[in-house]
């Protein structure tokens, strides 16, 4: 799977798993998930680590972590891609 098949996915997951008002499309790369940018909070935040964790087999081990890996959908690929099993 490529970087950007995966980037692909995961905003298809999000969109799906946080009932998001919008398409996988429209969200951009690096755009921040939090705040300014989708707008996320911190049960979306929960809810996309379990769903990571479910599909891909990645554990989010703590808060610093996540910070870092929800910071974009470029950074949570990345993330996802560095550390799946296989």
């Amino acid at each position: 799977m490529t970087d950007a098949d995966l980037r692909t996915r995961i905003k298809e997951m999000m969109v799906k798993n946080l009932m998001l008002q919008i398409t996988a499309d429209q969200i951009a790369d690096d755009a921040p998930l939090f705040q300014e940018g989708l707008g996320l909070d911190s049960i979306d935040a929960l809810e996309l680590a379990v769903a990571i964790e479910r599909k891909y087999r990645v554990t989010i081990p703590d808060e610093a972590v996540g910070k870092r890996v929800f910071s974009s959908v470029s950074a949570l690929a990345e993330y996802v891609s560095a550390n799946r099993p296989g």
